[in-house]
């Protein structure tokens, strides 16, 4: 079967089966295509409560489909790949968070929205990228224990001095692994470019900045920029989709490495076979684990009004 004809017929199937496909905007353009809607983490879960489908199919990372699953306890949440991961979300765990936790006790714990269930529930609230400067400054409490990630921790610190952020050295090894040497090499290959970065990279990197801000934000200021070039510094499908959707401004993007592993897991191939068979990694959570998690995502909702 060619990729149109693959395409067309989880197209045919997902309509027949009723099953609503979420998608990263991480996952590269041929799972897009066939998505009912395309974004961040939590928007896409925001999006799931309000389908009718009984069975949603998360095209991402496993932290997702959790988060979908707490939102719709009714509905059915599919992974599209049982090795789809996050090394971020996962590194930490609930014994970890636990002692850091004894260890600043008058503090406030904050979780990044890339985090698994079972650390939701040890969490005061959850913010996401775009969302976090504004719920850290709207927090009545001056003293937060950000986790797990230590670089997007790190510019809440920058940009809300009046608050005593403590961090946990935990990122994700993709943003946090690019080098300052590769933005310098970037714009001086692309010198009239502007420079668009995800907060999970590190200081070093984002101090070179035109922009910081969540992939959504960073796609919003592409779109509405009168800027014709631009170094894109977030996972490299990015460049390619706002290539796609906008030719008449040109994308690089800043490094050959900046590659999610766990996002590229999900195949035409493998949405396919579970439309197909309704076998996949279904998405379990125990009533007690999911109303605990809920809360810091409540709290975060409050908190963004």
């Amino acid at each position: 079967m060619t990729i149109r004809q693959i395409q067309d017929e989880i197209l045919r199937l997902k309509k027949e089966k009723d099953v609503c496909i979420l998608a990263h905007s991480y996952e590269t353009p041929d799972i897009c295509e066939i998505a009912d809607y395309v974004g961040d983490s939590y928007a896409l879960s925001v999006k799931a409560q309000g389908v009718e489908n009984k069975t949603l199919l998360m095209c991402g990372v496993r932290f997702m489909a959790e988060t979908a699953k707490i939102l719709s306890p009714q509905k059915r949440v599919f992974l599209s790949h049982k090795d789809a991961g996050c090394p971020m979300a996962e590194q930490f765990t609930k014994d970890y968070i636990l002692a850091h936790k004894k260890r600043f006790p008058d503090h406030k714990v904050v979780a990044y929205v890339n985090t698994t269930a079972e650390l939701k529930t040890m969490c005061d609230v959850c913010v996401t990228s775009s969302s976090a400067l504004k719920i850290v400054k709207n927090m009545d409490a001056d003293k937060i224990l950000f986790i797990p990630d230590i670089n997007l921790g790190s510019y809440i610190a920058e940009n809300c001095p009046e608050k005593d952020v403590q961090l946990l050295r935990g990122g994700c090894p993709v943003h946090g692994g690019i080098k300052e040497e590769e933005v310098l090499r970037a714009k001086e290959e692309h010198p009239d470019a502007l420079f668009l970065v995800h907060p999970e990279c590190t200081p070093d990197v984002t101090k070179h900045a035109d922009m910081v801000g969540s992939t959504k934000d960073i796609m919003d200021y592409a779109r509405e920029s009168s800027a014709k070039e631009f170094i894109i510094g977030t996972e490299n499908s990015i460049a390619e989709h706002l290539s796609l959707e906008l030719p008449e401004k040109k994308f690089y993007t800043l490094s050959k490495n900046f590659i999610c592993p766990d996002m590229k897991l999900t195949t035409l191939s493998g949405v396919l076979e579970f439309l197909r068979t309704g076998v996949g990694e279904e998405i379990m959570l125990s009533e007690e684990t999911r109303l605990a998690a809920k809360k810091c995502i409540d709290e975060m909702l409050r908190l963004s009004k």
